[in-house]
Formats: C-alpha cells, structure tokens, sequence
C-alpha cells in the first residue's frame, strides 16, 4: 500500500521522467533549429535541472523501498505504471493526456522560475 504523502512524491517523479525522456526527443530536433544557438543551452540548462531533480526523487523513493518498475500502455488513453513497493506491488492507471498536460505544466514552472 502507498501512502498518500509517497503517491504524491511518486507522481512528482513520473512527471520529472516523462519531462526529461519528452526533451530529450526533442533535443534532437532542436538541434536542426536554424537558431539552436539560443535554444540548445535553455533546452541543456532545464534538462540538466530535472535530471538533478529526478535523481533525488529516484533516491528517496529508494529510502522509502519504492521503486517504478515499468510502464504499460493500456490503450491509446491510459496507461498502467508497475510500482513495486516494500509490502506489495502496485498498478497506477494514468490517463495519457492529463499525464502530458501535467508534463507541460510543469516544464513550464520551471521555466518561470529559473528566469
């Protein structure tokens, strides 16, 4: 079983993956930018931000013995997250489209901040 206080640090830790696999597709892309000269070290400073962020998370998600073991598309609208937890394992069903508007949310809180 999850606590409520875990879920919540899980969930902020899905969301950080998400965002770092989502621009590092991106960062590819971005690359072919005619102006990538300003965008690549913006795209690098924020990768470089949530990477730091999703580690510590990953860690203390370790100290509690919690650990995301996969993620499985249901079909085109949801997905099933496999968490295996210190008593038992757990499946989270995520909508797909909330997960990404949450992605951009957050991408863009970190950007506003780090201004």
């Amino acid at each position: 079983m999850i606590k409520a206080d875990e879920r919540q640090l899980l969930h902020k830790y899905l969301l950080i993956e998400l965002a770092v696999k989502s621009l590092q597709i991106d960062y590819k892309k971005t690359e072919e930018f005619k102006m990538k000269i300003v965008f690549l070290p913006l795209m690098d400073s924020l990768l470089k931000d949530l990477r730091q962020e999703y580690f510590n998370l990953k860690r203390e998600l370790a100290q509690q013995r919690i650990r995301v073991v996969g993620w499985q598309p249901v079909d085109e609208y949801f997905s099933d997250v496999q968490v295996a937890t210190a008593g038992n394992d757990v499946v989270l069903r995520y909508a797909n489209q909330a997960l990404k508007s949450q992605v951009e949310k957050l991408l863009i809180n970190h950007i506003s901040n780090n201004k």
